[in-house]
């Protein structure tokens, strides 16, 4: 009886006219052919070696069979794969194209490591290893992108917001957060923006414990981001954009003895309410006049209690309507030192930060931000570095799909398009060949990210 025979399948009868045998029986292949992109786009960024070199290898050499970088690698390119589980590992050990992606033989290259060697990883870095990697991640980001844009950058915007990731045990900082009505972990994500470019770069991504303040931890990273930014683009006008959360006497003084641009939410008050009536009547009026929403744009010099000094405040008077709802005020304010007239202050400097919620959806759906089911808080944050490397080669990727499609994706988009593709590898002594579906829908995306990272025709 030959092999074949006695494999295991399933037989579908009646169901396409003909009998329709199914069999788990195709060596040599993967479902993510397309992920061969993911080692172009990590050494174009230099990311995982970067990362790698901050650390330092306690194992008795004798017995290490796996590298950090090789254990690093392996699992940033299976959370872009979507498989964000150490025990996905158990299942993609001899995936072919996952031992491609460290270099190894394909076919007859050792398997990756398992899900208990890349556990004992993920929990044996201490607080001072993960602060280097935090930044050796932030210089990695910042200097590609030096090298893309060159020192001519007239302005880096930086973009700070909390995201919370809820818990389900005993994780060590989890606790009751009232705002989200949950216990949870805060994470603080720090973004960059060169220019007027659409994307906004992930940088830095720090846990927090569940019931940490929003300026917990900002001025010490944004100390590390100005400090790295001055050295990387020393041309470049800085610019700080937060939301009212973050708003407090000591982030004000701090950015003003730093000599950055800023603008920032603030909450409203007594006191900024009579200041915005005016603008309020005359936006009230014009939604009655027309039925519809209005927004008037004014400012003000407002000094708060703890504030040693007046401090430019914009005010945004609006009165919205929805359906057939009674018209409702939604007065916003900012504090700023700014000095574009007032509507380019919030519209044209602030309201863009709002993309920063969709990079934070990014992370939390595409990438399962919230997957932080270690005990130790230091492993969480490994976690998190770890997402961070994964979604930074995503927004790479979209990145070098420009022209295309493909460059206004999600990240979970981009990996069902380009990087699940069924593959078959054939291999002999002279090369590899990646035989993928002849007629995948999205092929032209792929060939042009390919193209973009130093892929050449046959």
């Amino acid at each position: 009886m030959s092999e074949d025979s006695t494999r295991q399948g399933v037989l579908f009868e009646g169901l396409f006219g003909r009998p329709l045998r199914v069999r788990f029986d195709q060596p040599a292949s993967s479902s993510d052919g397309g992920a061969v992109l993911l080692s172009a786009l990590d050494r174009r960024l230099r990311l995982s070696s970067a990362l790698a070199s901050r650390l330092t290898d306690s194992r008795q050499a004798a017995k290490v069979r796996h590298s950090l970088w090789d254990l690093m690698r392996q699992r940033v390119y299976g959370l872009a794969c979507g498989y964000e589980d150490c025990n996905d590992s158990a299942r993609l050990r001899g995936d072919p194209v996952h031992k491609l992606l460290l270099g190894r033989d394909p076919i007859q290259g050792e398997d990756l490591a398992s899900q208990a060697t890349l556990s004992r990883f993920e929990n044996s870095l201490e607080r001072r290893a993960l602060l280097g990697l935090g930044e050796a991640f932030a210089e990695a980001m910042v200097a590609h992108h030096r090298r893309r844009l060159g020192a001519g950058v007239r302005r880096v915007t930086i973009d700070l917001d909390v995201t919370d990731d809820p818990t389900h045990g005993s994780q060590q900082g989890s606790l009751f957060n009232g705002h989200y009505r949950e216990h949870c972990l805060l994470p603080l994500a720090g973004f960059v923006q060169f220019g007027e470019e659409r994307e906004h770069h992930l940088v830095a991504l720090v846990l927090r414990p569940g019931n940490a303040d929003a300026r917990k931890g900002a001025v010490g990273l944004l100390r590390r981001l100005f400090r790295l930014l001055r050295k990387t683009f020393p041309k470049a006008t800085l610019r700080v954009r937060l939301d009212g959360g973050f708003n407090g006497p000591k982030l004000l003084a701090f950015l003003e003895r730093q000599g950055v641009e800023f603008v920032m939410g603030l909450p409203g008050n007594k006191v900024l309410e009579r200041a915005a009536e005016g603008l309020m009547e005359d936006a009230r009026d014009k939604a009655r006049q027309s039925g519809e929403s209005q927004r008037v744009y004014g400012e003000a010099g407002y000094r708060a209690g703890s504030w040693r000094r007046y401090r430019r405040v914009i005010i945004k008077a609006e009165v919205t309507r929805y359906g057939q709802r009674p018209l409702r005020d939604n007065d916003r304010y900012l504090v700023t030192n700014l000095t574009e007239d007032p509507e380019s202050v919030y519209a044209g400097s602030y309201c863009p930060r709002g993309e920063i919620e969709n990079r934070l959806k990014e992370l939390q759906y595409g990438l399962k931000l919230d997957r932080l089911s270690c005990h130790a808080f230091t492993a969480n944050q490994f976690r998190l570095l770890l997402t961070a490397c994964a979604y930074a080669l995503l927004q790479e990727l979209r990145l070098q799909a420009a022209g295309t499609a493909a460059a206004r994706w999600q990240v979970s988009t981009l990996r069902e398009r380009l990087l699940k593709l069924g593959a078959w590898l054939q291999a002999s002594t002279r090369r590899l060949t990646l035989h993928l579906p002849r007629d995948a829908p999205w092929q032209a995306e792929w060939r042009r990210a390919a193209a973009s990272l130093g892929a050449l025709p046959p």
